[in-house]
């Protein structure tokens, strides 16, 4: 019995090993230039790299502390993957092409204090600095005092103990961010707000919750997947109601979903009903190759005409999922979140081309991103 038992642990070390190995070589393969990749994180802490020319899953990740939301931005060089994790409380930096670690920010940089961002983090077009709002919360032994957000503002050379350069008051309820070529930064929250961050004013560039437009009710947002787009867009979801006339009668109003849409190059900004409201989307995206054509995602695919207002196609999945991508070409589909796979659909016909099945659990709310290195 005691040979046969030694046997077996030698034969679990030698596995151990060998998978340690192979897991090593897994994290250090390097991405090519040229490729299309696709990033995304799930439980229970891991960052894959699939590569969209076979549609396979590439590499893995394992990321420090805890998982939540998973939420990923890519630096503009396609070297690294910032990620919001460990409970909405830390921002990570992590090296594509090793695996390692170069960048760590406690969303906590004061005393006493227990801070979270609400899917509130991005990176700066020049890949030098990094933002985030931070909603803070000073602990005391018998009580807690909530404290005004702030924006704060951090170096990507921070290391892996980074400390804010600069930190400025900011509103309430800010959720995804984008910065644009100017050096500006674009903040969703109660309206859409140009942020200068060397000064920290905030101006708003899209009224949101606070829009004039004549015979519709306030906007519904629910938008939390802060993605990089090849339309170099920022860009969310909406639903309103859309009312006959001054009288704002519900039961003879339309109800329609649209879209709040900034250009990262030029700052210009648009407002667009692109269909009725039929049913709950959590994150759309326009076509790469058609600006005309907008794609949503939940409990279905849909595809749908802006100019023409009308639903154009539509998938049946098996599950839900939160977070369309595309790739650059915008003949594929990408769908994330929820479970560990991620479907694949041929964007013109949106007919169903396969799954790749992810390691480790629930995607849950990542945020996924493509990219060509």
């Amino acid at each position: 019995m005691l040979q046969m038992a030694t046997r077996g642990l030698a034969a679990l070390v030698a596995l151990g090993a060998a998978t340690g190995s192979a897991l090593a070589a897994d994290e250090g393969k390097t991405l090519n230039p040229g490729h299309e990749y696709m990033v995304t994180t799930n439980y229970p802490n891991n960052l894959h790299v699939i590569d969209l020319a076979s549609e396979k899953l590439y590499k893995t990740c394992q990321m420090p502390d805890a998982f939540g939301p998973g939420s990923v931005q890519i630096s503009p060089d396609k070297r690294i993957a910032y990620v919001l994790n460990n409970h909405y409380a830390d921002i990570y930096g992590v090296e594509l092409d090793s695996c390692k670690q170069v960048f760590h920010a406690s969303i906590s940089q004061l005393p006493g204090e227990t801070a979270r961002s609400m899917f509130s983090f991005t990176v700066s077009q020049d890949g030098k600095e990094i933002y985030t709002v931070a909603n803070p919360t000073k602990m005391f032994s018998d009580h807690y005092e909530v404290q005004a957000p702030r924006l704060d503002v951090y170096g990507t050379d921070g290391g892996l103990n980074a400390r804010t350069l600069r930190s400025f008051p900011a509103p309430r309820q800010l959720t995804i961010m984008q910065g644009g070529d100017d050096g500006s930064l674009y903040v969703a929250g109660p309206d859409i707000y140009k942020v200068d961050v060397k000064t920290g004013k905030f101006d708003v560039i899209v009224p949101s919750r606070n829009w004039k437009r004549p015979n519709y009710s306030a906007p519904d947002v629910l938008y939390v997947w802060n993605q990089q787009t090849y339309r170099h867009d920022f860009s969310l979801l909406y639903t309103a109601s859309k009312f006959a006339d001054e009288k704002q009668d519900p039961a003879t109003a339309e109800y329609v979903y649209g879209f709040f849409s900034i250009d990262l190059a030029t700052g210009k900004s648009q407002t667009v009903d692109f269909g009725p409201l039929t049913e709950i989307y959590f994150s759309g995206m326009r076509s790469p190759k058609d600006p005309n054509v907008v794609y949503g995602v939940l409990n279905r695919l849909a595809k749908y005409d802006i100019k023409e207002k009308k639903l154009l196609k539509a998938a049946t999945l098996d599950h839900s999922y939160y977070c369309v991508s595309m790739n650059k070409a915008g003949t594929r589909i990408y769908l994330a979140g929820t479970y560990n796979d991620i479907a694949i659909f041929d964007a013109d016909s949106l007919e169903p081309k396969g799954k790749i099945q992810l390691p480790g659990g629930d995607m849950a709310i990542t945020t996924a991103q493509v990219f060509v290195r």
